[in-house]
Protein backbone atom coordinates (compact mmCIF):
# COMPACT_ATOMS: atom_id res chain seq x y z
CA UNK A 1 0.00 0.00 0.00
CA UNK A 2 2.77 2.62 1.04
CA UNK A 3 4.76 1.77 -2.09
CA UNK A 4 1.92 2.41 -4.61
CA UNK A 5 0.91 5.55 -2.43
CA UNK A 6 4.73 6.62 -2.66
CA UNK A 7 3.87 5.94 -6.58
CA UNK A 8 1.29 7.89 -6.92
CA UNK A 9 2.60 10.98 -4.76
CA UNK A 10 6.19 10.81 -6.91
CA UNK A 11 3.38 10.47 -10.48
CA UNK A 12 1.98 13.54 -9.53
CA UNK A 13 4.87 15.64 -8.47
CA UNK A 14 6.43 14.96 -11.89
CA UNK A 15 3.05 15.88 -14.08
CA UNK A 16 2.53 19.15 -11.86
CA UNK A 17 5.32 21.43 -13.92
CA UNK A 18 3.91 20.20 -17.16
CA UNK A 19 0.79 21.23 -16.29
CA UNK A 20 1.95 24.52 -16.28
CA UNK A 21 1.99 26.14 -20.00
CA UNK A 22 4.92 28.50 -21.21
CA UNK A 23 3.27 30.59 -22.60
CA UNK A 24 -0.30 31.57 -20.93
CA UNK A 25 -3.65 31.70 -22.35
CA UNK A 26 -5.06 34.82 -22.29
CA UNK A 27 -8.78 35.67 -22.90
CA UNK A 28 -9.49 37.74 -25.28
CA UNK A 29 -13.15 39.62 -26.14
CA UNK A 30 -14.47 38.31 -29.17
CA UNK A 31 -16.61 41.51 -29.70
CA UNK A 32 -14.34 44.45 -30.89
CA UNK A 33 -14.01 47.75 -28.91
CA UNK A 34 -16.01 50.42 -30.10
CA UNK A 35 -14.95 53.31 -31.93
CA UNK A 36 -14.02 56.88 -30.36
CA UNK A 37 -17.53 58.32 -31.84
CA UNK A 38 -19.45 56.03 -30.14
CA UNK A 39 -20.94 56.19 -26.80
CA UNK A 40 -23.02 54.44 -24.49
CA UNK A 41 -25.82 56.04 -22.16
CA UNK A 42 -26.97 54.13 -19.55
CA UNK A 43 -29.63 54.33 -16.95
CA UNK A 44 -30.59 51.78 -14.07
CA UNK A 45 -33.29 50.70 -11.63
CA UNK A 46 -33.49 49.18 -8.63
CA UNK A 47 -34.27 45.37 -8.08
CA UNK A 48 -34.72 43.21 -5.02
CA UNK A 49 -32.33 42.38 -2.73
CA UNK A 50 -30.20 45.20 -3.77
CA UNK A 51 -29.77 44.64 -7.28
CA UNK A 52 -30.28 47.09 -10.33
CA UNK A 53 -31.42 46.40 -13.79
CA UNK A 54 -29.39 48.30 -16.16
CA UNK A 55 -30.43 49.41 -19.87
CA UNK A 56 -27.92 50.78 -22.28
CA UNK A 57 -28.36 52.84 -25.82
CA UNK A 58 -25.42 53.49 -28.25
CA UNK A 59 -25.55 56.56 -29.05
CA UNK A 60 -23.19 58.82 -31.26
CA UNK A 61 -20.73 61.09 -29.42
CA UNK A 62 -20.84 64.85 -30.07
CA UNK A 63 -18.09 65.87 -31.47
CA UNK A 64 -15.32 68.43 -29.91
CA UNK A 65 -15.21 72.06 -31.08
CA UNK A 66 -12.39 74.14 -30.33
CA UNK A 67 -12.68 77.49 -30.97
CA UNK A 68 -9.40 79.64 -31.60
CA UNK A 69 -8.73 83.48 -31.73
CA UNK A 70 -6.13 85.87 -32.88
CA UNK A 71 -4.97 88.39 -30.80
Amino acid sequence: MRRSLKFVVLAAAAALPAACAPNPIIARDPVPAPGPDIAYRCSSTPALLNGYWAECERIRREREVVIRTKG
